[in-house]
């Protein structure tokens, strides 16, 4: 293959890197972002294990989807107010930071072999409260950033850096956990929250259009939902994400499953042993990163909505199938499909909501 040919296949197919090269606050944010998503994704992991451990209850870990679910949607929803209305660099600064302190609040808790559950539940009600802030603030940063011709390019590297987080964060922090103790992973994930808070202090304010009046509030929360009414190629990709999540997101059970469904708790890579639990919440992640690399084309995607909607097939389908195995092994290839289908998901969904706001 010819060197010009080559570069054409490189620009068409792999993940478009050009972002990083302009921006030195994306590339910044960008490699933060990535250190602090692994300890999140640890945190995540080790929470549904501490709690199982506790517990050996299935309910005991499902509970936490559901005290998960409101302060999810209204942060959610009140985060995209603020973000509409505040500097966002000083709200990702700030919620950043109160993440970290959650993870310090997690360690102690584990350090003080804490054996109650209630007190987990209510930390993580209000840990997903202040992320589900911080998400949308992160995102509508990106514009500003980078502009929007490279919009997509940017979703698709985020992306990638989420999705690394959410392949390294399980095993590392199901492996830290089994051998050190849940105290260690909750401690290395308030570290990793470093980086972050540094990012975001070096950013310039990142404030709304002077012709945007916003205040955040419930009125702005109602206008918001009034105009998502009105955009019905916007609240499609609300609605789909929702159903897609709430009836195939299977993550509270990647605790019990590998002994309920496959009979084992570790899988051995020659002389490596792995938590079979830690490979089922990666395997997603493992998926979402080849698609990510592999986005050049997105660039060239003109449907954007059909795209979205023909990935959430893709997702159900493959979640559907991952339910139906008994082998471990295809039960993971069907979780990276999923994760594949649902990454290309997001950055169109993303893509749309940016350029409409």
């Amino acid at each position: 293959m010819s060197t010009s040919r080559l570069s054409r296949w490189r620009s068409t197919i792999l993940a478009d890197i050009t972002p990083l090269k302009v921006s030195l606050d994306f590339r910044r944010i960008f490699f933060a972002q990535l250190v602090s998503q692994i300890g999140t994704q640890m945190t995540a992991v080790v929470l549904l294990l501490q709690i199982f451990d506790i517990s050996r209850s299935n309910l005991a870990t499902g509970i936490v989807g559901a005290v998960a679910f409101l302060p999810m949607v209204i942060g959610g929803l009140y985060g995209g107010s603020i973000a509409d209305a505040r500097d966002r660099r000083a709200v990702a600064y700030w919620t950043t930071t109160g993440l970290a302190g959650f993870s310090l609040v997690f360690a102690g808790m584990a350090y003080s072999d804490l054996r109650l559950l209630w007190p987990y539940y209510v930390l993580i009600a209000g840990q997903t409260w202040l992320s589900a802030i911080a998400q949308p603030t992160r995102m509508a940063i990106i514009p500003r950033l980078v502009g929007a011709e490279l919009l997509p390019a940017a979703n698709a590297l985020a992306q990638i850096s989420w999705n690394i987080g959410f392949t390294i964060g399980p095993v590392i922090g199901a492996t830290i956990a089994k051998s050190y103790g849940f105290g260690w992973a909750y401690l290395i994930d308030a570290l990793s929250f470093a980086g972050a808070v540094y990012a975001y202090w070096r950013l310039p304010p990142v404030v709304p259009d002077s012709d945007d009046d916003h205040k955040a509030g419930l009125a702005s929360v109602l206008e918001g939902l009034r105009y998502l009414k009105g955009r019905k190629n916007l609240s499609m990709t609300f609605y789909v994400d929702i159903v897609a999540m709430a009836f195939g997101m299977q993550r509270v059970l990647f605790a019990s499953i590998p002994l309920a469904f496959y009979g084992l708790a570790v899988v051995g890579f020659g002389p490596i042993n792995l938590s079979l639990s830690g490979l089922l919440f990666a395997a997603p992640a493992v998926g979402a990163i080849v698609g990510a690399v592999a986005s050049g084309w997105f660039t060239r995607i003109r449907r954007q909505g059909l795209a979205v909607v023909a990935s959430i097939i893709v997702w159900g389908g493959a979640i559907a199938l991952f339910g139906l195995t008994h082998q471990w092994w295809l039960g993971l290839i069907f979780l990276a499909i999923a994760g594949a289908a649902d990454m290309v998901s997001a950055v169109f969904r993303n893509t749309m909501l940016q350029a409409a706001t």
